[in-house]
């Protein structure tokens, strides 16, 4: 119970908290985000393995900067800035294969399908990823942010353009996926 009541603390409070030492504070902030920070680094760097080490070297640098964060956006837009520059940096550090899996697609698998099902859908996603990284990166990441719930302002916050390239990043995105995918 106790947990729960934790998870619901508002974000203003654990913010100030976790600038002030407070470790329970510190931990709940990296749950609450792990998931969609790990998932960004995912999408820019197509990898796993490559996505945990940035999703955890993103956290660490926001903690660090924690005490520098103004809140002129929120916290989350924030962290997935530190996440893109790291995973962005991590690109550059590697020479791995390029891929963006989406996670959504992965959710599709439910465990409860039949074996027949599964194939299909893992055909499909695995043919989806491979359209995602014939994307420009904008529009790979403009459909990737979008599915995280991201607005189109943020979204051109975080990638260095305006709302209005955002949405045309993001459905020029999707029209050429369509075309890929047919």
């Amino acid at each position: 119970m106790v947990a729960s009541v934790a998870m619901l603390a508002d974000e203003p409070s654990l913010l100030a908290r976790a600038r002030e030492g407070d470790r329970a504070a510190t931990e709940l902030l990296v749950r609450r985000h792990l998931r969609e920070v790990y998932e960004v680094a995912l999408h820019v760097l197509g990898d796993r393995d490559a996505a945990e080490d940035a999703a955890q070297d993103a956290f660490v640098n926001a903690l660090r900067a924690l005490p520098r964060f103004r809140g002129e956006s929120t916290f989350r837009t924030w962290l997935i800035r530190i996440t893109l520059n790291t995973a962005r940096s991590w690109g550059r550090k590697t020479t791995r294969r390029r891929e963006s899996p989406l996670a959504l697609v992965e959710d599709v698998l439910a465990d409860d399908a039949d074996p027949a099902s599964r194939a299909v859908q893992s055909t499909e996603s695995e043919r989806l990823q491979h359209a995602l990284t014939r994307l420009p990166e904008k529009q790979r990441l403009a459909i990737s942010l979008r599915l995280q719930g991201l607005s189109y302002a943020e979204i051109g916050s975080l990638c260095g353009s305006s709302e209005g390239a955002a949405r045309v990043n993001y459905h020029l995105g999707i029209k050429r996926l369509r075309e890929l995918m047919s």
